[in-house]
């Protein structure tokens, strides 16, 4: 996990429907930056890191790993 650019968040942004200055951009990423930074000691060690919506089958994957095991 990188803190996010500016520039980033401006193209983030605009593809969500979203559309913000390239001041309002920059003031996001100052935003959330600490919150990157914050998290850079784990990142790639929580099975929703990269996305949150695979989060659910990661973990019915997990579960399904379990019982099978003790079966």
């Amino acid at each position: 996990m990188t803190r996010p650019t500016p520039r980033e968040i401006k193209a983030m942004a605009d593809v969500a429907g979203v559309p913000v200055s390239a001041d309002v951009a920059a003031r996001i990423a100052n935003s959330v930056g600490p919150m990157f930074e914050g998290f850079a000691a784990v990142a790639g060690t929580l099975p929703f890191d990269l996305e949150p919506a695979t989060f659910v089958a990661v973990q019915a994957a997990a579960i399904a790993d379990r019982e099978k095991a003790a079966s």
